[in-house]
């Protein structure tokens, strides 16, 4: 790896890295993980495993990403790190529109509550986004390793020492990039964790 005169990383080095975090780390493939581990972990039927992890694949992970690829290719957002706030609403919305009929088909098939619980968090998390994002661009990256985080923590399983790394890289990746300041990133992992943890809590116990 290329290093400067100093002997630390390369600002060419350091912003590769940085790219790929976030690039890796988008906020559908912490979901996807997420619900996997649920599906695997708390479900007693077979069927019901694989109908979470594939409702997870579809509803969270695949087809948010391609309606994202599809606005990109046509222009409709102006680069992958969607700079422009205002770009971001539609493809929120489309994740909201997702989320609500995943949440009846694995409501429908009597899934852990725990999932259902999770699932009911990205609802309204991704509702208030919305809101928010009108005004403010609060970091989503942030928002989508905190709530992750929050949910490993509740279930006390130590997967929640990793998100907190992930979380700390993920939002170093988004102020090195310059798509966030240090405040839009502190406010998405306050709001991802509190508001994951409360809903979980609420519902739950």
């Amino acid at each position: 790896m290329p290093f400067d005169r100093k002997g630390i990383f390369s600002q060419e080095t350091s912003y590769k890295f940085a790219r790929g975090i976030s690039t890796f780390f988008v906020p559908p493939t912490l979901t996807l993980f997420s619900f996997s581990y649920l599906g695997f972990h708390f479900e007693n039927q077979v069927y019901q495993k694989w109908l979470v992890a594939s409702t997870g694949l579809i509803f969270t992970f695949l087809l948010p990403i391609i309606f994202f690829l599809f606005m990109l290719k046509n222009k409709k957002i102006v680069n992958q790190d969607a700079e422009m706030k205002e770009e971001r609403t539609i493809p929120f919305l489309f994740g909201l529109t997702l989320l609500i009929p995943g949440y009846f088909i694995l409501h429908a098939n009597d899934v852990h509550l725990i999932t259902q619980a999770f699932w009911i968090c990205y609802i309204s998390n991704t509702a208030a986004v919305i809101i928010i994002n009108k005004f403010w661009k609060i970091s989503i990256h942030a928002l989508g390793a905190a709530a992750p985080l929050a949910l490993f923590c509740f279930i006390q399983n130590w997967i929640g020492a990793v998100m907190v790394i992930i979380l700390l890289l993920v939002g170093w990746s988004r102020i090195k990039l310059k798509c966030h300041t240090f405040a839009q990133v502190i406010a998405g992992a306050l709001f991802g964790f509190l508001s994951t943890v409360v809903q979980l809590y609420l519902i739950l116990k």
